[in-house]
């Protein structure tokens, strides 16, 4: 039930993401400069309800967090539907982020309580049908844009916007999940923050969350402007990075179970796209069709380099937090990968695209750096768990 929640929530993330700007620039008449900042603000705003989310998550369960976050996200994407200014747009987009980082924190304790049996399994089968549902929603997308009348962007909002009611009634449907009780001496309100270790992965993860935009923003405009590949190229880049990880994601995540294999993934991570960046890099240096081969195959390496990212992301995110804490733990985890993203349209376009070849060489180094940390850092946090529950049980004494 919890996957095909999910898959529901995804598929009207998918519907509204890929032409929310075309709506607000194109029919509503803001200027693009204005949404951009609006979004910005709500997305700084949203950052600050992760952590207060998850704890909220970890006291009250997560299954009624979740719901309630899915209900306000419905009630502010139907209230897009009234904007006429870039301010009204940036309060209207704040609650809905807001909710976004709260929910996305009790979606991650939710998780943990759901796929106890078999959890590499359980994350990696729910990746790879939420994948499946942006794909989707995306599709959908494609149609409205293609049709460009106010009628046809109505309908991916309003639609989204039912996805996230249907979602939340969906999730009604799954147990009650009762919190489950501090020990002791783990009882502090905010136990994550002074977590060395996870707080240091946070930062990490975050780091290697610069591979997403790479597919999204960087890599088509490499090929437009710096290639002689085919236009067409831009679009098969996003149709390969999706169907590699909705065919792999279950067969190779199943694999990386506990936090030892997940911080060797995320070496494995960073080694893939050390070797796809420079494949990148080369394509501008190639006639036609060998440009378009070396895309392609280096967003199938890059691809393979997500899957394993996040398939280290579920491991050592889930494995090193405690049980009593998982939505607090999860909030921030959200926190650093969002901050990541907000910053990572700066980074890409100034660095990368401003330095050329070298750029994306210096990219390839920098992930496989981010990745290089992964099996320390899983050490480092495996020898302060059993300091952690010694204290707890002598607290319990």
């Amino acid at each position: 039930m919890l996957i095909v929640a999910s898959f529901v929530n995804r598929v009207g993330n998918g519907l509204f993401n890929s032409a929310s700007a075309l709506y607000f620039t194109l029919v509503v008449g803001l200027p693009a400069v204005h949404v951009g900042a609006a979004l910005t603000i709500a997305g700084l705003i949203g950052l600050l309800a992760g952590i207060p989310g998850g704890h909220l998550a970890d006291r009250r369960g997560p299954r009624t967090i979740m719901m309630l976050a899915l209900a306000v996200q419905a009630a502010a994407m139907s209230a897009l539907m009234l904007v006429e200014s870039w301010g009204a747009l940036a309060v209207i987009a704040a609650v809905d982020q807001l909710a976004a980082a709260a929910g996305g924190a009790a979606w991650g304790a939710l998780v943990v309580r759901v796929g106890t049996d078999r959890p590499a399994l359980f994350r990696a089968r729910l990746r790879t049908y939420v994948n499946l549902g942006v794909v989707l929603g995306t599709v959908g997308a494609g149609f409205a844009v293609a049709a460009n009348t106010r009628t046809a962007y109505t309908v991916l909002i309003l639609g989204n916007a039912a996805s996230f009611a249907l979602c939340a009634l969906l999730l009604f449907l799954l147990p009650n999940y009762r919190a489950l009780a501090a020990p002791p001496a783990q009882q502090r309100r905010w136990i994550a923050l002074t977590d060395r270790p996870f707080v240091t992965f946070t930062a990490l993860f975050g780091a290697m969350g610069l591979q997403y935009p790479v597919v999204s923003l960087l890599l088509p405009i490499w090929i437009s402007e710096h290639t002689h590949a085919p236009r067409w190229t831009v679009a098969a880049v996003s149709a390969i990075n999706a169907g590699v990880c909705v065919l792999l994601q279950t067969r190779i995540g199943s694999r990386i179970e506990t936090p030892r294999e997940g911080g060797r993934a995320f070496r494995t991570a960073g080694l893939l796209f050390l070797l796809s960046c420079p494949m990148m890099a080369l394509s501008a240096h190639a006639p036609v069709w060998a440009a378009a081969g070396l895309v392609v195959a280096a967003i199938f390496v890059h691809s393979l380099g997500e899957i394993w990212e996040s398939s280290a992301g579920f491991a050592l995110g889930f494995g090193l937090a405690p049980d009593h804490a998982q939505g607090q733990y999860q909030g921030l985890l959200g926190l650093g990968f969002s901050a990541g993203q907000a910053l990572a349209p700066a980074v890409l376009t100034t660095v990368v695209l401003g330095l050329g070849t070298a750029g994306w060489l210096l990219l390839g180094a920098f992930f496989a750096a981010v990745g290089a940390a992964g099996p320390s850092l899983e050490r480092w946090g495996a020898r302060t768990r059993p300091r952690q529950e010694a204290a707890a049980a002598i607290g319990g004494r």
